[in-house]
Order: structure tokens, then sequence, then C-alpha cells
């Protein structure tokens, strides 16, 4: 099989990705540059604007669906080939959108204890992983926040999360750094490229 043939034949699965997590936590740039990855790539996009709190802390999404022909941005519970999630109690409360057999979450082991709700810390799901790994979800978590803060800015884990993401789609590197290199001001460009590497060798 030619490498056009196999990329074609790729292009024809519609892929239903959605991202999670509080707000000020970059959910919607990586949903952005997962969905500019895949119109580089050729396929048809559609993405969700966030749907959510948009204040610091509270619960962000958006749903990203691309493929030959997409006729809707959303994705359906059940139907998700991956949940990705920058903080851990946003992955719990949104697992019943990924496919159990084929979907995985794919979460940053990082927790948001919400200030403005009384008793929080005491009731906050701290076993959220491993419950989520008892109902049967394929779940790979990573540091993404502690990467990121070795990198030098904590706001970098949603792009290292996004590099772990790349290694289970089947867009091809050269196009997430092109995206990257488009998308990402000058300033902030190596930083981010060093991010996503990192998350890709996580």
């Amino acid at each position: 099989m030619t490498e056009e043939i196999r990329q074609n034949e790729m292009k024809a699965e519609t892929f239903n990705l959605l991202f999670v997590g509080v707000g000020g936590q970059g959910v919607l740039l990586a949903a952005e540059l997962t969905a500019l990855a895949a119109a580089r790539w050729g396929a048809d996009v559609k993405q969700t604007e966030v749907h959510g709190v948009s204040q610091r802390g509270g619960t962000v999404e958006t749903h990203v669906r691309f493929g030959a022909a997409v006729h809707s941005p959303i994705v359906t519970p059940g139907q998700a080939h991956a949940l990705i999630a920058l903080e851990k109690l946003e992955a719990l409360r949104f697992a019943h959108f990924v496919h159990k057999k084929d979907g995985i979450v794919l979460v940053n082991d990082y927790e948001v204890v919400p200030g403005s709700v009384a008793g929080a810390a005491e009731h906050y799901p701290y076993n959220a992983l491993d419950y989520a790994r008892q109902k049967g979800f394929q779940l790979r978590a990573l540091s993404a926040t502690e990467i990121a803060a070795d990198l030098g800015n904590v706001r970098m884990a949603n792009v290292v999360l996004l590099g772990a993401l790349s290694k289970v789609l089947p867009l091809p590197d050269d196009i997430w750094r092109q995206t990257l290199e488009t998308r990402i001001p000058e300033k902030f460009r190596e930083a981010n490229l060093k991010a996503f590497a990192a998350g890709r060798d996580h």
C-alpha cells in the first residue's frame, strides 16, 4: 500500500475528539490547533465554539470532528475516539463521551479544586483516574502541567497534551509542526514546539 493510498483511506474515516478542562488552561487553543492541523492534512473539519463557563476555573469543552465529509461538529456520547482532558475531574465528568472499545481518555494528571465552591476540597474525587479505569475506560495519564513547568511555562500543558494526542491520530508530524509554526506567535513558538515534542516523547 502506498503512502498516498494509506493517507486517503484514513481521511475517509471520521475522527471524533472532545477537549475539556477549566477556564484558563487553553482548551480552545488545543482544539483549534488540532482542527487547523486536520485541515492542513486535507480533511473536512468541524469545530464547536467553547461551551461552559468562560471564567478561570469554570468547565470548558469543545468538540472537533474531521474526516472526508463531516456534517456536524457535535460529538455524541459514546462516540469519541479520544477525550483530551486538561484536568482530572473534567476527564471523569466527560468520560461517557468516549467509545469504550476503541476510544481513549488522554488526561493531564492535574487537579483544579474549585475555590468558589464550599467544601470542594473535601469532596473532590482525587481518585478520579482509578475510578475511570475501573469503569473500563482506556486511560493514559501524563503530568503535562509538570512537564510544561520544567520547560518554563505551565500554560503550555495544553500543547504538551497535544503532543501526546498526535501519537494516536493519523496526522503526520510535519503537519503538526507547520501548524504550530503558523499559529503560535513567534516569541512563544520555540517553547511550544519543545512542549509538543515533550508530549510526544511521554
